[in-house]
C-alpha cells in the first residue's frame, strides 16, 4: 500500500533523513521506533506532504505522493494524526470532527455516527469545547477526526505522548480496533514496547537511517532493541 524508496530530507544544510526505504502492506500495523531526533516524525510529515523531500520516491496505492499537494493526499484516503494532536481548542468536539470530513462531506452524518459509536466519551462531549477535554480525550478526538475522512491508511505520530499509563493502554487498544476495521497504520511511537506489541512489523531508526527491520515480535525479543529502547 505504501512504498518509500531511498528517501532523503533536509532542514537547511542538515540532512535529517538519509536514504530511507520502507514498505507498509494493506491491513498491517507497522511501527517506526527510535530515539528522539532520529527522524521518525520527518518521515511521516514527508509522506503526508507537509515536508518536501530532496530525493526519493513515495508511492501510495501506486500514486506518486512527492508530486501531490498535501490537500490532495488526504483525498487519496491517507490521513495523518500529528504529534501533539493539533485539535482546534476553541471549536466543539463536533466541529472538530466536521473539519475531518471536508473530503467526504456527503457521508458526514454516517461517518460521525461511526466515530461516536467507537468513542462514546466524544459523543457525551460533542458540544464541549475541545480545549477543555482531557489529554486522552483530545487524542481520541484527533483519531476520530482522521477517521471522518474514511481513510485507507492512517499515519499516527506519538499517540501516547503525555498520557498516563492507563490511558496509554486505552489508546493502544483503540489503535488495534481501528486496524481491525480494515485501516492500515504506520505508527511512530516512543513507547517501543507497546508499539511492537501491537505491530506486525517494525523499523528501527537511528540518526536518520533505518538500522533494523523485521517482525515486530522478533524485534521485541532482540537484545539490541531491549537494551536501546526497552530499558532491559
Amino acid at each position: 500500500m505504501l512504498k518509500v524508496t531511498d528517501l532523503a530530507v533536509s532542514y537547511g544544510a542538515i540532512e535529517a533523513i538519509h536514504g530511507v526505504s520502507l514498505e507498509v502492506y494493506d491491513g498491517e500495523i507497522v511501527s517506526l521506533i527510535g530515539a528522539n531526533g532520529a527522524g521518525k516524525t520527518t518521515i511521516l510529515r514527508t509522506i503526508s506532504g507537509l515536508k518536501k523531500a530532496d530525493k526519493g520516491e513515495i508511492l501510495f496505492d501506486g500514486a506518486d505522493l512527492l508530486k501531490t499537494e498535501p490537500s490532495k493526499i488526504i483525498n487519496r484516503k491517507l490521513a495523518h494524526v500529528p504529534e501533539g494532536r493539533h485539535i482546534f481548542p476553541q471549536m466543539t468536539v463536533e466541529e472538530n470532527l466536521e473539519m475531518g470530513a471536508f473530503t467526504d462531506g456527503k457521508d458526514m452524518a454516517a461517518n460521525m455516527a461511526d466515530v461516536f459509536e467507537r468513542f462514546s466519551r466524544l459523543k457525551e462531549r460533542k458540544k464541549q469545547l475541545a480545549g477543555t477535554l482531557s489529554g486522552g480525550e483530545q487524542q481520541m478526538l484527533a483519531v476520530g477526526r482522521a477517521l471522518m475522512a474514511k481513510p485507507k491508511m492512517i499515519l499516527m505520530d506519538e499517540p501516547s505522548m503525555g498520557l498516563s499509563p492507563l490511558l496509554v493502554k486505552e489508546i493502544f487498544s483503540i489503535i488495534r480496533e481501528v486496524n481491525k476495521k480494515g485501516i492500515t497504520i504506520l505508527l511512530v511511537e516512543q513507547n517501543a514496547k507497546m508499539a511492537l506489541s501491537i505491530s506486525n512489523r517494525a523499523y528501527v531508526m537511528e540518526t536518520g537511517k533505518i538500522t533494523m527491520e523485521g517482525n515486530a515480535g522478533e524485534l521485541l525479543k532482540d537484545d539490541r532493541v531491549k537494551k536501546a529502547y526497552l530499558g532491559q
